[in-house]
This record gives C-alpha cells, structure tokens and sequence, in this order.
C-alpha cells in the first residue's frame, strides 16, 4: 500500500557498496564498539594488540605508549617490524595493506603468528580509519621506512626516509583521533589505559610495558615476572589470604592453559577471564571451565577428607566462590569471540580443557596442603550455611511482600508516572532533605526516598545480615529488582537511581556506602547506566539583583575575581546540607532536569574498582591509612 508520496526507491542503484574503510567511519560501533570514551581508548587498545602479538611471538619485549599534548598517541615496539615488502595479489606494499584495508594481517594463516589478540584484521586498518590522521614508521632490513594517512588514504607511498640503527627492528605508529568520529569532550584517561597496560603486563610475563602522559608528565612502567600470580598477589594486597597462590599452565592441543587461584578471608568473588592477553570481561568458555574445575574439586576434596558429612548437599558454585581470587588466561591459535570488541570467548574445547588442567592442578595441591584445603572447606561451609540464611531471609521479604500486595517502604514518596524509562527515584539521607526533595521534586515523574542514618558497610558483611537491615530492605523494595544472583534488572521500577547526599564528610560516607552495595550487589545497575550521583551546589551567592549557584571551590574563587570589589556587599551562603535549602532551590539546582548535572556511575575497569572498594570498605586497617596518609593533602571541604 502507497502512502502519498513517501513511496521510496528500492532498486538496484540503492544498494550501496562502502569502499574500503568508509564502513568503518560510517558503522564505528561494529569495529571499536561506538564512538563514545570507551571506543576512545578501544584505538589504543587495538594498536598494543598488534604490538603484544609480537612479543606472544618471542619476537618484542618491550612497548611504549606515549600520549602527546595534543591527545594524538605513539605506540612503538621492538618487534619484527609490518613486512614493506610488496603483497603478491594486491601488488602495495605490505604496510599499506595492513593499514587500509580491512580483513588483512599476518594471523590467518597461521605461519607468521602461533596465538595473536589481533584476529580479524580490522584492528589497525580500523584506528586509522578512524584518525584524522596516522603516520607509521617500520624499521626493518636496516631502513626506517615511513607513510602518512588522513582519514584512512595514503597521503603518499611508502618511502624509505633513513638508516635504522644496526639490528633495530620494530613499528611506530603515530595517530590523532577524529573529532568527527569522537564528537564531544572526550580525552584519553591515563589511569584507565594504567589499567589496562598493567593487566597486559600480567598476563604477557617478561614485557616491559611504559606508558607516558605529556600532557600532565606522568609515566608508569610495568614488568612482571611473575606474570598472573603477580597479578593474583597484587589483587589480594589488601586481603587476609587462606593459603599461597596456586598456579599451573599448560599445553593442550596447541592451547594453552594459565591459571592461578587464591582463596581470601573477603566474601566477594575477584575472578578475571583473559584470552590471548584481552580481558574478556563477558567471560566465556574458559571462565566457566575455571569455576566448574574449583568447585567439583572442592566437593571431592570435602568427601574424601570427610569435611562434608553424607547427609550434607554438595558445595553450589556460589558456596566456592566467596573470597575466591582467580585468574584465567589461555592462547588459542584460532580464538572464537562473541563480537570485535572480544567481551566474550565462544570455543567450546577450551571450556573442557581449562577443567581438566585447573581441576588437576588444584587437587593435588589440596592433597599436598590439608591445613589449606580443611581452611578453603570451612570457609565454603560458612558460606552455604549464609546463603541458606540469606535465601530463607529473601524468601521471607519476597513473601511478606506478596502477602501485603507489594506494598513498597512507607518513606516512599512515589511518582505518578509507571513507564520505568521516564521515571527517577532520588536517595537522600535524612528526613529534613527528604522534606525538601519531596516538596521541591515534579512527582509525576520523580520518587524520593529518604534514608535514617548510615546504611550497613555491605563490604564486611554476608548477604543474610544485609537483608536483616532495615535500609536496606527499603531499598530493595523500592527497586524492584530484587538482588545478588536474584537480581533481574526487568523489575527496576525507575529508570535513573540518583543518590543526593550532602557534600560534606558524612555526605561522602553514605555515598560510597550506598555505591559499595550497589556495586556488589545490583551490578547490572550500575553496567548499564542506570546509577547517577547528583551534584548540589556548594555555595549560593546573592550579589545585587542576581543570585548563583556555585558547585566547587574554584567556581566560587574565579566568580567573586569576575566580580571584584566594587563597594556593593556580597552574599555568600555555603550549604553544609541539602536540608538548608528550601524545596524551591533544590528543585532549581540538583533536582530540575533542564538545568541540573548529573555524575554517570561507570565501571571501567572492574579488578581496579573491586580492589578500591575492598581496600577503603573492607576490614584491613593499614592500606586505608596507607591511602589517607598520602591523599591527605588532596581534601576538600572537610567540615570539622
């Protein structure tokens, strides 16, 4: 059926073609999975990648990253150099090949790489695509030998431009992203590519990996010996370990098995999944192989040395994990991942290979270590014995819940609105900002609930006395979601989660209180975007006929210097509360949606945030001291 005159042409002319990279500038998210911060560094990662292949090879033992003043970036290695040589079928030079068009390297074939992150040949020829420009120098049979892109063409050929120093080999490639690609405020973070190289680091054992900043003069340099055991180690700092590290790899049918387990006296889980140095942070075959291996292993260990009676259930793959350090790392000569940006490893064999060699290797050392392995039973009896009691303590939340019709928490001011996309619940402490947001907010479509007091540090506490907790229990019931293994993100009956405290020091600790539950208990949240922190102004200035809202130290000292001192009074109210503003204010400033600022909770690198909560939460007293000794000069607005 025609309507009007909107009728489309669909023929033969419509079906376009994208030349070489014009695909990937026009569907970026397929190739480094969007165009936001995350796919921004995403070109970073891609390049190490190829330089990492190099060293998995035994031909590279050191990288540099160096980040430019101008955000542009040089990955350099002294690997064997792209070949320059002329490509047989494509009659360019190799390099030219490599750099722009897709579907091309050495790691198909198998000859020229055993086990390689860089897979589908997409990887640099799509950062160039994606630069505005890129320039690569290869010194290689003694010559450095040089070309430029823009936007993904050659600006010329392949030149030689000078000698290379006697035996020197390598690749040096220079690229400055496109702000047409990347549009918006968006730089490279030095601590989060820290993360990322210090992970490579582990996990590649004997590369140096250095990283510099020109932009703030920083640098980082990693090596590690010791490769995943270091890592496991590095995890565990702040944590009261059961027993030594165990590690084994292995080779089986060309794939290699690297895995390295340590149990900690924490409740939360830290395993990490790597498949040829990427972090797989979706996980896959490999993890899952890992987590089956412990806990078959640990129930036939707690049978035999008779620490489960017959009458007991077998340990659940929750019950093993409590406190569970571990990391897993295969190199797979054919790697199968779920998409480009390899979240997710798919190879089915690897799933049976990693329980066969972990299982082993952990047996024995059970065998060997009885003190170690009557701890790691303990420790996984306490825990089932917890989550029996957590499970009955839901159950009966679930129940009382059903029996009162789903009532939610009396403190609950609710919204009219039902559609959860449109909806925001704001988390205030106290009853008097709770006043405030309930007058100030728009209750079509904003909820608020105010909370009394501290709620529970969730970092040293089971699951069971969580659900014990009052606070806590609203919280939940607000939601929706319910939580822990529970938790199923379609019931969030709000669209954004806010959390609105005060900017002062117990302001700060209800924050990151409320951030550690939700962190380790509703995760989903905070991964797909759904926790925001909101940012009240800290001072409100009158001055003459105008009034503004100050929301740091600096705004207020650069303002009252625009200002100047002209005779005329000014005005300056520094908020020690959220209930020190009137529900007119707090609306204009933290609450309306067209004129306030909301803070995004992300996780961007998830080992760096488990270690962070465990060490300012968790109940080791000397790496927190450790941590406010050295940041002590750094605090602002501390209110005695």
């Amino acid at each position: 059926m025609l309507k009007g005159n909107h009728q489309s042409s669909y023929e033969a002319k419509d079906i376009q073609v994208l030349e070489g990279l014009e695909a990937v500038r026009r569907r970026p998210g397929m190739y480094v999975g969007g165009t936001d911060i995350k796919a921004l560094h995403h070109l970073i990662y891609e390049v190490v990648d190829n330089s990492i292949d190099e060293a998995l090879a035994g031909a590279c033992d050191r990288i540099e990253v160096i980040i430019h003043p101008d955000s542009s970036v040089t990955v350099s290695d002294n690997g064997r150099g792209i070949p320059v040589d002329l490509h047989p079928q494509m009659k360019k030079p190799a390099l030219e090949v490599v750099m722009t068009t897709l579907h091309a390297g050495g790691k198909f074939g198998g000859g020229s790489y055993k086990v390689s992150g860089g897979l589908h040949g997409v990887g640099v020829s799509a950062v160039n695509a994606l630069s505005e420009w890129c320039q690569v120098e290869v010194q290689r049979d003694g010559k450095v030998h040089f070309q430029r892109y823009e936007r993904g063409y050659p600006t010329g050929p392949v030149e030689v431009i000078g000698k290379a120093p006697a035996n020197a080999t390598g690749t040096k490639t220079t690229f400055k992203y496109d702000a047409e690609i990347f549009k918006g405020d968006l730089d490279y973070r030095f601590d989060t590519l820290t993360q990322r190289l210090r992970e490579m680091a582990f996990v590649t054992r004997g590369v140096t990996i250095i990283l510099k900043d020109e932009r703030s003069d920083r640098e980082m340099a990693f090596y590690f010996e010791g490769g995943i055991t270091s890592f496991v180690r590095y995890l565990n700092r702040n944590r009261t370990v059961l027993h030594p590290v165990v590690h084994v790899e292995k080779e089986v049918d060309g794939i290699t098995i690297d895995a390295a387990i340590q149990y900690t006296d924490a409740y939360a889980e830290s395993v990490y999944a790597f498949a040829n140095t990427i972090n797989t942070i979706d996980g896959g075959t490999h993890l899952t192989g890992l987590r089956s291996a412990i806990t078959r292993t640990i129930n036939d260990y707690a049978r035999r040395a008779g620490l489960l009676k017959e009458s007991d259930p077998n340990f659940t793959g929750d019950d093993t994990r409590e406190g569970l350090t571990a990391i897993i790392s295969v190199k797979h000569p054919d790697p199968q991942f779920e998409s480009q940006t390899k979240v997710k490893l798919m190879n089915p064999e690897v799933q049976t290979y990693t329980q066969q060699v972990v299982g082993e290797a952990f047996s024995t050392f059970l065998e060997e270590n009885p003190s170690a392995g009557k701890l790691i039973v303990q420790k996984c009896l306490t825990s089932a014995r917890a989550r029996d009691a957590a499970r009955k303590a839901r159950d009966l939340v679930i129940r009382k819940s059903a029996l009162e019709s789903l009532t939610l928490p009396g403190k609950l001011a609710d919204c009219s609105e039902r559609d959860p996309q449109k909806t925001e619940l704001y988390i205030v402490e106290g009853d008097s900002a709770g006043g405030s947001a309930k007058q100030g907010r728009d209750r079509h479509f904003q909820a608020v609930l105010p909370l009394r007091g501290k709620i529970l540090n969730t970092e040293r506490a089971r699951l069971d006395k969580i659900l014990a907790n009052n606070e806590v229990k609203a919280l939940i019931s607000a939601l929706g979601t319910g939580i822990g293994e529970g938790f199923d993100l379609s019931g969030l009956r709000y669209g954004r989660v806010i959390i609105m405290t005060d900017a002062d020091v117990d302001g700060s600790h209800i924050r990151t209180l409320l951030l550690t539950f939700f962190f380790r208990y509703m995760a989903p949240l905070i991964e797909d975007g759904h926790l925001y922190i909101a940012q009240p102004p800290l001072y409100r200035l009158a001055y003459k006929n105008q009034v503004r809202y100050l929301y740091t130290e600096s705004e207020k000292d650069r303002v009252l210097q625009e200002l100047g001192v002209d005779g005329e009074k000014v005005n300056l109210q520094r908020y020690k509360g959220l209930g020190e503003m009137n529900p007119d204010q707090l609306w204009e400033t933290t609450m309306d949606p067209s004129q306030r600022t909301l803070l995004l909770v992300t996780v961007e690198d998830a080992a760096e945030a488990d270690r962070t909560f465990d060490m300012l939460m968790g109940s080791e007293v000397p790496p927190r001291k450790r941590f406010i000794q050295t940041h002590a000069r750094e605090v602002r607005n501390l209110d005695i």
